[in-house]
């Protein structure tokens, strides 16, 4: 604290108001500088809030994307069940159609071989028929008459 010097009256009157002037300038400074971190302390919180609220958004938006993503995930497993069912009822029907098929090639193969067998007896008895009329022939051309 300051000391004063005395004079008639009681202290310096210019000592004390420059004191005064001193203080008041200090108080007004002070003042001042709470004004603007008050201010500053209010756009911090404002800024605050702002990120508080950026981030309950990205948290939202990171639910959103991994629900969307757990669905996108279900919806596909789904759709691969389906085209595996499909392909498994395909490939039956694929089965069971190459197998008539054989079936019926098999039953042609038989029927065809069946008239080939025919085919051949008959041709053996025609040709044994011809030899039976060319034997004839030599005989009655061996013949004199």
């Amino acid at each position: 604290m300051e000391k004063f010097s005395y004079e008639a009256n009681g202290y310096n009157r210019a000592q004390v108001n420059q004191f005064v002037s001193d203080v008041i300038k200090e108080t007004e400074g002070i003042v001042t500088k709470c004004r603007e971190q008050r201010n500053d302390i209010e756009k911090l919180k404002a800024e605050l809030e702002h990120y508080r609220n950026l981030e309950r958004t990205l948290n939202l938006a990171i639910i959103k994307a991994e629900e969307t993503a757990d669905n996108i995930k279900r919806v596909a497993r789904e759709e691969s069940e389906m085209i595996v069912t499909d392909a498994k009822h395909n490939a039956s029907r694929i089965v069971n159609e190459a197998l008539l098929k054989a079936e019926k090639i098999q039953a042609n193969t038989d029927t065809l071989e069946q008239n080939m067998k025919i085919f051949k007896r008959k041709l053996k008895l025609i040709i044994e028929q011809q030899l039976a009329v060319v034997d004839e022939i030599e005989v009655l051309e061996l013949d004199p008459k």
